[in-house]
C-alpha cells in the first residue's frame, strides 16, 4: 500500500451504533427501505485514478448496463483529504455517493457510524472464493459491511547478489546486517517517519513478537504485555546500534524504495508495487540482483504483516443499492481482480488470481505476496482508529529516536488510546 492509501482522520459517534441497524437507506425512521431493491444511474467515489485502472472497468460496466450507468466521482490522490471527503458527505447524506472506496482502517469506523449499508440479506455478496483476511477487514461487529475489492501485504526486499538466503526471522536479519557492512551499505529500513507508515512497522514488529494494540473489541489497549515490549524494542535496538539507519526516520515508502534502487541497502520492507519499479526504473542500479521474501517470522512461519488495500461499500443513503450491490460484485470479480493486478498492480483479493500461471509469469512477486496477505493481521480494527493511530505513531517514534523508553512509551500509548476510548 503507498502512503496515499494509508491515513485517516476521523472519531466515533455512539448514536451511529443505532443507524448502523435502521433499514432505511435514507436515514429515515425504518419501514420497508425501496431503495433495497432499486436499480438505477449511480456514483462511484475513489481516489486518484493514476494507474487508469478505475475508469476502463467503468467504460466496460456502462457499455453492458446503459440503465445503469456509474459516474466515476474522483478524489484527491491524498488518504486524509478522501477520508475527510466522505466523512463531510456522509454527514451531509449525500443520495449521490452511492459506492464507495473505503481503505480497511475506516470500515469500522464509517460501520460504527451508520454510514455503511450491511451486506446481507438481498445485497449479500458470496465471500468463500476471497482471502479471510480481507473479509475480516470489511466486517465490523461480525456484519459485513464492505466487498473486499483490493489487498496489500509487505514484502521483504533483498540484495541477491549479496544474500543468497533470505532470513526467516528478525534474529536471522540482524545478522545479515555484518553483510551489509561488509559492502559498506546500510542494512534494514522500513518506513518510519512520523506518519500511517509508521503504524503499519510497529504493528508489524509488535504482532510478529505475538503481542497486539488493542483487543477483539477496537478499545481495550493490550500494549503491556512482554511481546508487546519484544516488538517494539526490536526496531529501537536496530536504530540505536546502526542496523536500521539514521536516515530511515525519514522514511516514507519512497524514501525507502529510492534507497534500495540506488544500492544504499542491503533489505528493505515496502509493498508489491517497489518489484515492477526497481526492475524498470531507468535509475535503479538492482534491477537483477534483488529478490523477495515474506517478512521474517519468529521461526514458524512467515511475520505478520499488516493488512493493506480498499473496500467498496455502499451508502446508506444511496437510492439504488440494487445496481450498487452488483456493481462491488463486478469489481471483485475474478477477471476484475486480474486487471487490478496486471493494469495497476494491486493485489487480489481473490486467492486462485494468485496461481494464474500467466499472471504469475507476468507478475513473480505474486506468490510471495499471497503468503504476505494470508499471514497478514489488520492494524488495529477500532471505531476510532485515527486516535489509536496517533497513539502509536507518537509514542513508537519517540522510543525509536531514543527520547524515551520503550516502556514509556507503551504506557503513554496505552494511556492515549485508553482516553480515546473513555471519550466515545
Amino acid at each position: 500500500m503507498k502512503a496515499a492509501r494509508l491515513s485517516a482522520i476521523a472519531g466515533m459517534a455512539i448514536a451511529g451504533l443505532v443507524l448502523a441497524g435502521c433499514s432505511s437507506g435514507s436515514g429515515g425512521s425504518g419501514g420497508t427501505d425501496a431503495s433495497l431493491t432499486s436499480h438505477g444511474p449511480i456514483t462511484y467515489v475513489q481516489g486518484k485514478d493514476n494507474s487508469n485502472v478505475v475508469r476502463p472497468l467503468i467504460d466496460k460496466w456502462n457499455a453492458a448496463h446503459p440503465k445503469e450507468k456509474v459516474t466515476f466521482k474522483e478524489q484527491s490522490d491524498q488518504a486524509d483529504q478522501q477520508h475527510d471527503d466522505l466523512v463531510q458527505n456522509f454527514q451531509a447524506k449525500n443520495k449521490n455517493y452511492d459506492v464507495v472506496d473505503v481503505d480497511v482502517v475506516w470500515t469500522a469506523e464509517f460501520a460504527a457510524k451508520g454510514w455503511l449499508q450491511p451486506l446481507e440479506g438481498a445485497l449479500a455478496i458470496k465471500t468463500t472464493d476471497l482471502l479471510p483476511a480481507t473479509v475480516a477487514s470489511a466486517t465490523y461487529g461480525g456484519k459485513l459491511y464492505a466487498a473486499p475489492q483490493t489487498s496489500d501485504g509487505g514484502i521483504l526486499y533483498y540484495r541477491s547478489d549479496l544474500i543468497k538466503t533470505p532470513p526467516t526471522t528478525w534474529d536471522e536479519l540482524m545478522s545479515d546486517c555484518a553483510v551489509a557492512k561488509t559492502a559498506g551499505i546500510d542494512c534494514y529500513a522500513g518506513q518510519y517517519a512520523k506518519y500511517e507508515g509508521l503504524t503499519v512497522n510497529v504493528a508489524e514488529a509488535i504482532n510478529t513478537a505475538g503481542g497486539t494494540i488493542v483487543a477483539k473489541d477496537g478499545k481495550t489497549p493490550t500494549l503491556n504485555t512482554p511481546e508487546a515490549k519484544k516488538g517494539l524494542q526490536r526496531l529501537v535496538d536496530a536504530y540505536k546500534n546502526g542496523d536500521i539507519p539514521s536516515a530511515a526516520i525519514t522514511y516514507q515508502e519512497e524514501q525507502g524504495r529510492q534507497a534500495f534502487e540506488a544500492g544504499k541497502l542491503l533489505f528493505l520492507r515496502n509493498w508489491p508495487y517497489v518489484y515492477s519499479l526497481a526492475k524498470t526504473d531507468g535509475s535503479s542500479t538492482v534491477k537483477d540482483t534483488f529478490g523477495i521474501a515474506p517478512l521474517p517470522g519468529n521461526g514458524n512461519g512467515p511475520g505478520a504483516s499488516s493488512l493493506g488495500g480498499h473496500n467498496a461499500a455502499i451508502s446508506v443513503y444511496s437510492q439504488h443499492k440494487a445496481t450498487a450491490h452488483d456493481f462491488i460484485e463486478f469489481l471483485e470479480s475474478s477477471e476484475t481482480q486480474k486487471f487490478f493486478a496486471t493494469q495497476g498492480s494491486l493485489a487480489p483479493v481473490i486467492e486462485s488470481v494468485y496461481t494464474d500461471p500467466t499472471l504469475v509469469e507476468k507478475l513473480p512477486y505474486l506468490p510471495v505476496l499471497l503468503k504476505s496477505i494470508k499471514s497478514a493481521v489488520p492494524r488495529p480494527v477500532s471505531p476510532f482508529y485515527p486516535a489509536v493511530t496517533t497513539a502509536v505513531q507518537d509514542n513508537a517514534y519517540a522510543a525509536i529516536k531514543g527520547d524515551v523508553t520503550v516502556d514509556k512509551a507503551l504506557t503513554d500509548m496505552q494511556a492515549a488510546i485508553s482516553a480515546a476510548s473513555a471519550g466515545n
